[in-house]
């Protein structure tokens, strides 16, 4: 696919010239004669570089290229300069423009300096297909292809990344596509769900332990640091981490090494660290539940996700992605949705984003008996997904508490056979209890009554 290219000029002749030329080294070109034109284009497709002249009715070139680098930093600029505007252009440069150009200049100077930053703005890829590694990423959305673009600048880095996003967004899926462009890429990628795991157990989990090192440690165990040597760790939710692991992991990241548990000395590991979050971590950062120090370390570029509701032209495309994997999936007879139906999918509130949208798309699916999805099947879906939904604490408490009332009813209230059920010591069992005000003596009154 030949790169494209937005050309800003208010001269017709040179946009002309200047367009002629491009194309003919085999180059996609998009003209505009404002700046304000420039920045509607990119707002409906995303540009692979900016080529800009200086003087411009209304904005001119160096706002155009300020406005650029406030919303689209990972697009370079390149702008055609008056010899009068040459200091402006040096200092330009020295806040992220690409290159400038002194008008008049030769044809093979402006493909030299075109073909420069678009080498810079693609990297080159691991693989044979340079659109491979974001495979998993199905839009058309101008901010989706910005974010994509920085994550492609990134992935040639061992820079830690943060990846911040609201739950269903793709966190894991961006992670994965960063690793698929880095060139560790054919090491491990191993996935991390820092919320999922007990506490008392994350530490092994994380950095292994040594056979003996507690009960239950029948055998040495490598972590999850150690499996991932070479490639690339992605820790989800990383604003649950507790803080004595938060310790423990900042001494990793800085010695690029770990200790397991029990072990007498500690063991060289070479990762890349991806980290996500859905909370916001500059609250947890004034509260005190999350290290300073840590966050710095694992941020130091950060990707935000935009929630599914900020690329709403993308809701089409993946509605009828996710129904094509189903029917393929069910052997269904082959179904599309009614065009109200996808304008009201379009229009909708999706608090899970993708993957309530994916649930939604697979529910319909199931209970469709005939080719088309209607609008009344669609709303009905959305209504049982709503009531469906709560928030993630909440579930989880839930979850919990329900997990513990089962427990006490099949042992009758002894703590005892309920702790050794669910694989827990007495003393972290009662916690449980405590923390969901349960009374082990209520449920054996149960019993005898």
């Amino acid at each position: 696919m030949s790169s494209k290219i937005l050309l800003v000029d208010d001269d017709p002749d040179l946009l002309r010239l200047v367009s002629i030329r491009l194309i003919a080294a085999g180059y996609e070109v998009e003209a505009a004669s404002s700046a304000e034109a420039a920045l509607n284009a990119l707002a409906v497709q995303r540009a692979d570089l900016l080529l800009s002249d200086w003087k411009l009715p209304g904005m001119d070139g160096m706002a155009l290229f300020e406005e650029v680098r406030r919303r689209y930093p990972a697009l370079p600029v390149i702008m055609l300069t008056a010899h009068g505007t040459v200091p402006d252009a040096i200092d330009a440069i020295s806040h992220g423009m690409f290159a400038y150009l002194i008008k008049p200049f030769d044809g093979k100077a402006l493909l030299d300096k075109v073909s420069q930053a678009l080498v810079l703005a693609s990297p080159p890829s691991n693989s044979s297909d340079n659109d491979t590694w974001r495979a998993g990423f199905i839009s058309s959305s101008p901010v989706m292809d910005e974010l994509l673009a920085e994550a492609r600048l990134v992935a040639v880095t061992d820079a830690s990344v943060l990846i911040r996003g609201e739950s269903g967004t793709g966190k894991e899926v961006l992670a994965q596509a960063i690793h698929r462009a880095s060139l560790r890429a054919k090491r491990p990628f191993i996935a991390v769900n820092c919320g999922a795991i007990p506490e008392n157990l994350l530490e092994s989990e994380l950095f292994g332990h040594e056979k003996g090192a507690f009960t239950g440690a029948s055998q040495k165990q490598n972590g999850l640091f150690l499996e991932a040597d070479g490639g690339t760790i992605f820790l989800d939710e990383i604003g649950d981490m507790p803080l004595p692991l938060q310790v423990k992991l900042l001494r990793v990241l800085q010695e690029r090494e770990v200790r397991p548990v029990g072990a007498g000395r500690a063991v060289p590991v070479n990762v890349r660290v991806l980290s996500a979050t859905h909370r916001d971590l500059q609250s947890l950062l004034q509260d005190g539940s999350f290290r300073e120090d840590l966050f710095y370390r694992l941020n130091v570029v950060s990707l935000a996700l935009p929630s599914l509701t900020e690329r709403r032209e993308d809701i089409p495309l993946l509605a009828r992605h996710f129904l094509a994997q189903v029917v393929e999936r069910y052997a269904k007879t082959d179904c599309h949705f009614a065009a109200d139906a996808l304008s009201f999918l379009s229009t909708a509130n999706w608090p899970g984003n993708i993957r309530q949208l994916s649930n939604l798309v697979e529910q319909c699916c199931v209970l469709a008996t005939g080719p088309i999805i209607t609008l009344a099947q669609v709303q009905k879906a959305m209504a049982s997904e709503s009531a469906a939904i709560l928030p993630l604490a909440e579930a989880k408490r839930l979850f919990e508490r329900d997990y513990l009332e089962r427990l006490l009813r099949l042992t009758g209230g002894n703590v005892s056979d309920a702790a050794r059920l669910a694989d827990r010591n007495r003393t972290e069992f009662y916690r449980l209890l405590q923390k969901h005000d349960l009374a082990p003596a209520a449920f054996k009154a149960d019993i005898s009554a």
